[in-house]
């Protein structure tokens, strides 16, 4: 059960954009005791559909721009090589650890945006 409730809620996130990745590393290899390897390695597979189905329906909006799409897909391609080999050689606790540091970077930098937000927001309405 708690494959399909993590599918779903993982599924949402990227349709929203944010990268239900993230949810579904966390909850394979914290909740399920799947190696990080093998959770990191499943999530690239879970990826692909829900990437075509978001392409999909946002190429029906006009929502893609298609010069930027392309040069962004050829430097992924190069930094996925790249960091393929880098995943591939570290062993499964470091790989979890940098896992675990990029999350909290991310966090951080969402955090500090939305404060940002919120403090711009607060003079605009004051003005």
């Amino acid at each position: 059960m708690i494959e399909i409730i993590t599918g779903i809620i993982a599924g949402s996130v990227s349709g929203l954009g944010m990268g239900g990745g993230t949810i579904l590393i966390l909850v394979l290899s914290n909740f399920l005791g799947i190696e990080q390897h093998i959770a990191q390695a499943t999530n690239l597979v879970f990826f692909i559909p829900t990437a075509i189905s978001a392409i999909i329906i946002n190429f029906r909006q006009k929502l893609i721009n298609l010069k930027l799409s392309l040069f962004i897909i050829l430097s992924g391609i190069i930094g996925t090589i790249i960091g393929s080999e880098i995943a591939i050689n570290l062993n499964a606790p470091n790989l979890k650890k940098y896992f675990g540091i990029f999350l909290l970077i991310i966090s951080l930098n969402e955090i500090y945006w939305m404060i940002k937000e919120y403090i711009l927001s607060k003079k605009t309405h004051n003005n």
